[in-house]
């Protein structure tokens, strides 16, 4: 297929140089879709349809065998030899059944080493004297597989209620709360991968995005859609997308950040931006040629109120006043006889003292200034949030010292968020057509109001688990983020099943959900190795960090990475140890080598990422270097379930009470 691409002439199909260079670059993009993965097979499964269905579920492929893999794949006469995963023919590979076959007879799933068939399962669906099987051994040893490199694709072993919310249609937003290890972030790359497929012109022409809590978590999952054949996707960090053209140099106390992440701060800057729209006092005095043309006073003010009413943008509002203005003129204009046209009301609208009275009443605003003002101005401040925020609460977002100019200010990424904010309601923000937002549990409202904005017409996939949240501001409830996120009319599911971590690990990591997420379902893992897991006391300063160093180099002695996490403080003096003793080490979102399979892991960093085996260093210093002790446990929890396949904790001090229980 890819040679039948490279092969094509089109010299001759062209009408020009722009449609010539269009094509070009269609192909290219074809071709580089088409490129052959290192060991990644075409095909990992069969689907053997029954030749008379019950029903007319197969319609047009009774009879049929189908092979089912990342991406279409035809013969030179165009007959197809795999079928996309993403057709509705492959989604009995996902969802059947013993119960409910589908009109299939037979599911096999092949089983792969390194681009290599080395085994398949058979699955009789129909047969009613075959015996359910139990959980896939294939699927189990796709598990047990070592996690080297990026993140990969789970595209051969998508779970049925994994592929109910890959499915789900495009014009719903779907959020999904999962526990660690229970496949969210990969459900939500197939979630965009699917809707590529099933909407591919529409989100051609609308775009979609995938949003990460930070450049290290995208750079892991950065070749999940690539190997699914989807190379148009973007990815960003929150920090990103309001940041544009803003250098975020500050940081602000929690107390602060906590409440220039309130909601209740949007009606603040509304307030503020539309403060600046005054009332006319006088009228407004058009000269064309000999004529005047006298528009008073009251009637610019009705027209300018007319505009406030009608809740559109700050600037649009401010473009259409001119206009607004010159039709009044025209109307009086067409009452004296005179028969102007459109060329002259733009004429009119253009006019020095339209151009004037537009300056006066409706001023041009710039968000990043009028932010600084609220942040710098008591009184300006104390204006506009009157009856929002109280008197305390002023004083904490109001900077000590006042700043020169938009560019001398150390701008924090809470204050680039209200920049944003205002930015929008001063000129409307691009939508895409449908967005991913990862580890969302994070977010401040302000920041759901932000990605909301890029996805206004279209809709999102919302992932994320609360027990997660590690910000002062972290979600509460999912029906509250998605308030924010202007989709409340959202789907909550909830995926409960976890396939990374091990079962005596996410037991261990569980005592602590009391304490952090009281109500929320624990994950059960479905893995049938119990996996490693060893808590063991060092017995000080130095000589602990040794005996860190000999936990890693013990499990250094297995196939796949390891990660060493720590307390952001301690990660200096296990540098430090680790170079000493000769071992490397990468840092997170750095792709692991046959050299350097250890990364060394600050536990601010750790979410969203995964590794065979870990080394957890001091429990107690995670959660110490957090503002308050739930925040800090549910980093440590995050902490806790990175592993795959073993765990080994290391302290001197003695563990969370929480742990300890």
């Amino acid at each position: 297929m890819r040679e039948d691409v490279e092969s094509l002439d089109i010299k001759d199909v062209t009408a020009n140089w722009v449609n010539a260079e269009v094509l070009a670059r269609q192909i290219d993009e074809r071709i580089k879709a088409l490129a052959d993965l290192s060991d990644t097979p075409l095909f990992f499964g069969r689907l053997d349809y029954l030749h008379s269905p019950g029903a007319d579920r197969a319609e047009g492929a009774e009879g049929e065998r189908f092979y089912i893999g990342r991406r279409h794949v035809h013969d030179h006469d165009g007959d197809p030899m795999v079928i996309d995963w993403r057709a509705p023919v492959s989604q009995p590979f996902y969802r059947a059944s013993k119960k409910d076959p589908m009109d299939v007879g037979l599911r096999r799933r092949f089983g792969y080493t390194r681009g290599d068939i080395t085994a398949y399962e058979d699955e009789h669906l129909s047969d009613p004297t075959e015996p359910s099987a139990a959980t896939s051994k294939l699927l189990q040893q796709e598990i047990e597989r070592p996690r080297v490199g990026p993140m990969r694709d789970i595209v051969a072993t998508i779970q049925p209620e994994q592929d109910e919310i890959v499915r789900s249609g495009l014009g719903g937003t779907v959020c999904v709360q999962g526990g660690p290890g229970t496949g969210k972030t990969a459900v939500g790359l197939h979630r965009v991968a699917y809707l590529l497929y099933a909407h591919r012109e529409r989100l051609a022409r609308t775009g979609t995005l995938v949003i990460g809590p930070n450049r290290s978590f995208l750079h892991y999952i950065e070749q999940v859609l690539p190997a699914l054949g989807e190379l148009t996707v973007k990815q960003a960090t929150v920090d990103d997308l309001v940041a544009a053209g803003l250098e975020v140099r500050g940081t602000d106390e929690a107390p602060a950040a906590v409440l220039k992440g309130d909601a209740r701060m949007a009606e603040v800057l509304r307030r503020a931006v539309y403060s600046h729209v005054t009332m006319p006092a006088e009228p407004v005095m058009v000269v064309r040629g000999s004529r005047r043309w006298r528009v008073p006073a009251y009637e610019v003010e009705e027209i300018v109120r007319e505009l406030l009413d009608r809740g559109i943008r700050y600037g649009a509002a401010r473009e259409a006043l001119p206009q607004r203005i010159a039709h009044a003129v025209l109307v009086q204009m067409e009452r004296s006889g005179e028969a102007p046209d459109d060329r002259v009301q733009d004429a009119v609208a253009r006019n020095p003292a339209v151009r004037a009275a537009v300056k006066a009443i409706w001023p041009p605003v710039d968000p990043a200034k009028l932010v600084l003002r609220l942040l710098t101005d008591a009184d300006f401040l104390a204006e506009h949030a009157e009856g929002i925020l109280d008197e305390d609460e002023q004083k904490t977002i109001l900077w000590a010292k006042p700043v020169r100019s938009v560019k001398s200010a150390k701008w924090s990424s809470a204050d680039a968020v209200l920049i944003d904010e205002a930015t929008d309601l001063v000129e409307r923000t691009h939508s895409l057509g449908h967005v991913v937002l990862d580890e969302a549990q994070d977010l401040s409202p302000m920041q759901y109001r932000a990605v909301g904005r890029r996805c206004s017409t279209g809709s999102a996939t919302v992932l994320g688990d609360l027990a997660q949240g590690t910000t002062p501001w972290a979600t509460r409830s999912w029906d509250e983020a998605l308030v924010h996120l202007g989709k409340s009319d959202g789907v909550i599911e909830e995926l409960t099943a976890g396939f990374r971590v091990p079962t005596d690990v996410i037991t261990y990591a569980s005592r602590l959900l009391p304490h952090i997420a009281p109500g929320l379902t624990p994950v059960a893992s479905v893995r049938e190795n119990p996996g490693f897991f060893d808590l063991r006391q060092t017995s000080g300063e130095t000589s602990g960090t040794a005996e860190v160093v000999a936990a890693c180099e013990e499990l250094l002695r297995n196939e796949g990475s390891t990660g060493l996490i720590a307390a952001d403080a301690r990660v200096p003096a296990l540098a430090e140890a680790l170079t000493a003793a000769g071992i490397p080490y990468l840092a997170p979102g750095e792709e692991t080598t046959a050299e350097a399979r250890l990364t060394l892991v600050p536990a601010s960093l750790a979410k969203g990422l995964e590794y065979d085996y870990v080394v957890l260093d001091e429990p107690q210093a995670v959660v110490d270097g957090e503002p308050d002790e739930r925040t800090g446990l549910r980093r440590l929890y995050v902490a806790l379930t990175r592993a795959v396949s073993g765990l080994i904790v290391t302290h001197a001090a003695p563990l969370p009470a929480a742990l300890a229980e």
